[in-house]
Formats: structure tokens, C-alpha cells, sequence
């Protein structure tokens, strides 16, 4: 029997989103701390390793079925978005550009996802949403090129990547977790993608070795079991019973708290026009959370 987010279910939907955001916060400051002596790629693909060796010894634990073939492609997507595309951009990006940068190019997610959600999932945002989003879009856009003194470099261009692989990682995986529960989604996507990873992880080792600080390897573990583990499954269940594109909007309070933790662990200092843009982010996305969205039944 098929049924509708009611507004109960949205709520406790927008409150797992909002756990899930709170753990995706850190990601780029630890990657940024990672990468200062650990290759890009390995930061990248690696933390999918370990997380997929997590994944496969709770999925034996709980004795979860093999999920059935015809949902093998949207987890294929999924792991396509979170596991591959968005770690290893975001990683090549952060061993370019300051954390704090990085979060306000990353805060188009929220638009980026209610477009995935709406080609992927059926929900369909009114044209105010839309204005709305797309206005803080050209905010992020202005802020990369003033930053980037009037030209965009090819770190803004990796970030934009990583957004992209990201929302549609979230729509497909908010979708999925419908039918298979939120954390099973990740930790199937990380366990059938873990033998692909091996072989790029192994080169880049042979290539450049794991010698690193204390410091970067805590950060790599952050990423490794926070960001690549624990947070989806908060994110994941938040967006299958309270909407993708309504729990999405979440993702407004992120450029804030990455903000945050990239002045407090990494001593960046933010400025005027990163305060302002991030004000203007979070108020176009605030704008689109009032707006209607239409949603198909689950």
C-alpha cells in the first residue's frame, strides 16, 4: 500500500537530515587536514576502503540479504555520486583551496539536490523554489570568480563536480532507502564498489607511500568512518521519509558549520565577502524551504 509524507514524517525526516549535516560539516576542514601529507586520490577513494570493510562486517552482522538485482543500478548511481565522485574531487579541490572556500562553492548542493530529486525521485518544487535557489546559485558563482581574481579556477570547477556527483548520490540513494532502509544503502554501495577502489588506492600507495602526521591521519579517519559511514545513515533515512528535495534544503545550515570548523581547526580566516555570501546562500535556500513541493506517492 503506497503512502504519503505526512508532516509528521517530515519533521522527523528534516531532524536525521540535520544529523546527517551536522557529520558532513567536517568533511571538507578534515580533508583539507588529510591531504596536507596524504595524496589527494588516496584521500579520496581510500576512506571508501575502510568504510566498505565497516559496511561489510555490520552487513554480516545483521545478516542482510544480497538486495535484489533491479536495485544493482541506482545503487551503482549511488556509489558513482558519494563514494567515487564526490570524496575524490572534493580531495583534489582542498589540496588547492581553503576549506572555507570549498564550503560556499558546496553550498549549491541544496539545489543540486532538488534538481536530482526532481529528475530522479518525481518531486517536483514550484517555480518559486526555483527562483529562489537559483538566485543563491549566482551568488556562489560571483563569490568563486571575486575569489578567484575574475577568473574560475580548476578547483572551483572540481568542487562543482563534486556537488553534482553529490546530488545525485543523495536523490537516487534518498529514493532507494525507501525500499531497502537508509544505512543498507550505503553499506551495500560501499561494499560492491570496495573491489573497483583497490586497484587506483594500490597505485597511488606504490606511487607515493601513507607517510603522514598523526594529525592528517585523524583527519582521514573522520572522512573515512564519519563522512563516509556513520553520517549516511542519518542522511539517507532523513531523506526517505521526510522528501529529498525538502530535507535537502537542510544542507543550508552546512557552508555556516564548515565555516566553522575550518576557522576552528585549521585557523582559516574568514572574511567579509565569505560571511556574505554564505548570508545569502542560506537566505535564497531558507526562501525555497517556504515554498510548495509537489511530491509522488511512496
Amino acid at each position: 500500500m503506497k503512502k504519503s509524507i505526512t508532516p509528521h514524517s517530515e519533521t522527523v525526516g528534516l531532524l536525521y537530515g540535520l544529523l546527517g549535516v551536522i557529520a558532513f560539516s567536517g568533511t571538507l576542514p578534515a580533508t583539507r587536514i588529510a591531504v596536507t601529507n596524504l595524496d589527494p586520490t588516496f584521500v579520496g577513494l581510500g576512506r571508501a576502503l575502510v568504510a566498505a570493510l565497516l559496511a561489510a562486517v555490520l552487513l554480516r552482522i545483521t545478516k542482510q540479504p544480497i538486495p535484489p538485482r533491479k536495485y544493482w543500478g541506482s545503487l551503482a548511481i549511488v556509489a558513482a555520486g558519494v563514494i567515487v565522485g564526490f570524496p575524490l574531487l572534493s580531495a583534489w579541490a582542498m589540496h588547492e583551496l581553503p576549506a572555507s572556500h570549498g564550503a560556499i562553492v558546496t553550498g549549491i548542493l541544496p539545489l543540486g539536490t532538488a534538481i536530482a530529486g526532481a529528475l530522479r525521485a518525481g518531486e517536483r518544487p514550484s517555480f518559486g523554489f526555483w527562483v529562489a535557489s537559483i538566485f543563491g546559485s549566482a551568488a556562489v558563482v560571483t563569490f568563486a570568480v571575486i575569489t578567484g581574481n575574475g577568473t574560475i579556477q580548476f578547483a572551483d570547477i572540481a568542487l562543482v563536480g563534486a556537488v553534482i556527483s553529490a546530488a545525485l548520490g543523495y536523490a537516487e540513494g534518498g529514493k532507494l532507502a525507501r525500499k531497502l532502509g537508509g544505512w543498507q544503502v550505503i553499506c551495500w554501495s560501499l561494499v560492491l564498489t570496495a573491489p573497483i577502489l583497490t586497484v587506483p588506492i594500490a597505485f597511488v600507495v606504490l606511487q607515493h607511500g601513507v607517510s603522514a602526521s598523526l594529525y592528517a591521519w585523524l583527519g582521514f579517519g573522520y572522512v573515512s568512518v564519519v563522512s563516509m559511514f556513520l553520517g549516511f545513515f542519518a542522511w539517507y533515512h532523513g531523506l526517505a521519509i521526510g522528501g529529498i528535495v525538502r530535507v535537502g534544503q537542510v544542507q543550508l545550515l552546512q557552508p555556516f558549520l564548515t565555516i566553522f570548523f575550518s576557522a576552528l581547526l585549521l585557523g582559516e580566516k574568514i572574511n567579509l565577502v565569505t560571511m556574505t555570501t554564505a548570508v545569502i546562500v542560506v537566505l535564497s535556500v531558507a526562501i525555497g524551504r517556504k515554498q510548495s513541493i509537489k511530491r509522488p506517492e511512496i
